[in-house]
């Protein structure tokens, strides 16, 4: 036998549970719902018989929703008793009065009013990200999302984002958005946002001034051993030499080989848009990354600003050859969607370690050798 209560904090910790929350806002085809209560055993209708009554006057005080109650025959009773057997709840409505939280009450009237106020395309996104939500406001988040109706690839034509005056935003409206802005316009737009980046995508100014490694790893062929360069500038400007090496990690500068003709750049990680220059085309390019989720969809993103580059120590076998050694957890995964750019034998890898307890294994602990006899097989062959 089920007290209200319990049904209560039950619907209260239902409430938290995202998924839930998103079908019972949006799907009517889930009401009713019907709470099962349960009815009490013969040996409570024997011996407990106070208390079974007193159960009986619980529900009988609840007033949301309806109570089902059922005629229900006992042996040791002269007449069927009526008991309370479901609690039926008809819309979202009776869910949040059922819960007797004010708290839950707030914050479902603020979410009505942000889902009332945006276009319904945004509501699963807006409803499982609630908590978030709530901390920013509920028009600073209908704000967010009639400015990603208005945006366009490519609409900022090469000014900052804080220069973008829509809807009547103000000059801090991205910074304070950004995350938000970004998840919003890959309902709109898809995987491509995230593979591109923000900046990109819009065509805004990149003010991140993010520095990469340049390094040759011939001597001679560029007149310093190692410099730092703005990705802005390296997209601009044509580095000498037939090969490039694209290294996700500074770190594993000094694993690399001597190789003719062949300059490394290095610590790129995400900021990747630069290699859509023009000159990186005349080059034969490598890639290599962590063997994690993060650094395969670095990959796929490297693989769509230039398809025919080369990927050097990023497969199953290298990962089969050292992770039980050098494998560890990775604390965040890029998601379970697999980057469109990946080929079948690096998608069934990125599954394997999106299921893997320790899926990645870090570029600068594999063996040096290893490193480098790989890096001099491609550039032998490419």
């Amino acid at each position: 036998m089920k007290k209200p209560e319990s049904l209560r904090h039950k619907l209260r910790r239902q409430w938290q549970n995202g998924k839930l929350r998103e079908q019972r806002l949006l799907d009517h085809k889930v009401w009713p719902l019907r709470l099962p209560i349960g009815k009490p055993s013969p040996a409570q209708i024997n011996n407990e018989i106070s208390a079974v009554r007193k159960h009986i006057e619980l529900w009988r005080n609840v007033t949301t929703g309806a109570i089902d109650w059922q005629l229900v025959n006992y042996r040791s009773t002269a007449e069927a008793v009526q008991l309370p057997l479901n609690w039926v709840l008809h819309s979202t409505d009776e869910w949040i009065d059922a819960m007797a939280n004010e708290t839950i009450r707030q914050e479902y009237l603020l979410l009505s009013t942000i889902l009332a106020g945006t276009d319904p395309l945004f509501h699963p996104l807006l409803i499982r990200q609630r908590q978030q939500l709530l901390s920013r406001g509920v028009e600073e988040t209908i704000k967010a999302c009639e400015v990603v109706l208005l945006l366009e690839p490519g609409c900022a034509e090469g000014k900052p984002l804080r220069t973008l005056s829509i809807a009547g935003c103000d000059s801090k409206f991205f910074e304070r958005n950004r995350t938000l802005v970004g998840k919003l316009l890959e309902l709109r737009f898809g995987q491509q946002v995230i593979e591109q980046g923000l900046e990109h995508f819009l065509g805004a100014l990149d003010e991140s001034e993010h520095w990469l490694l340049v390094a040759p790893l011939e001597v001679g062929l560029l007149p310093f051993k190692q410099q730092r360069v703005r990705s802005s500038e390296l997209g601009q400007t044509p580095l000498p030499g037939s090969h490039l090496l694209i290294v996700e990690n500074e770190r594993s500068l000094y694993q690399l080989p001597s190789l003719p003709n062949t300059i490394a750049i290095l610590g790129a990680g995400l900021n990747l848009s630069w290699m859509q220059a023009a000159w990186i085309r005349n080059k034969n390019i490598a890639y290599w990354g962590d063997i994690d989720t993060w650094g395969l969809s670095m990959l796929a993103t490297a693989r769509s600003y230039q398809p025919t580059l080369t990927p050097v120590l990023m497969d199953e076998q290298t990962f089969e050859y050292c992770n039980k050694e050098k494998a560890v957890a990775e604390p965040v995964t890029a998601g379970e969607s697999i980057p469109s750019k990946l080929i079948e034998q690096e998608k069934a890898l990125y599954l394997r370690l999106c299921r893997s307890e320790k899926g990645r294994l870090e570029q600068e602990f594999l063996p040096d050798d290893l490193v480098q006899n790989e890096i001099a097989c491609w550039h032998s062959l490419a």
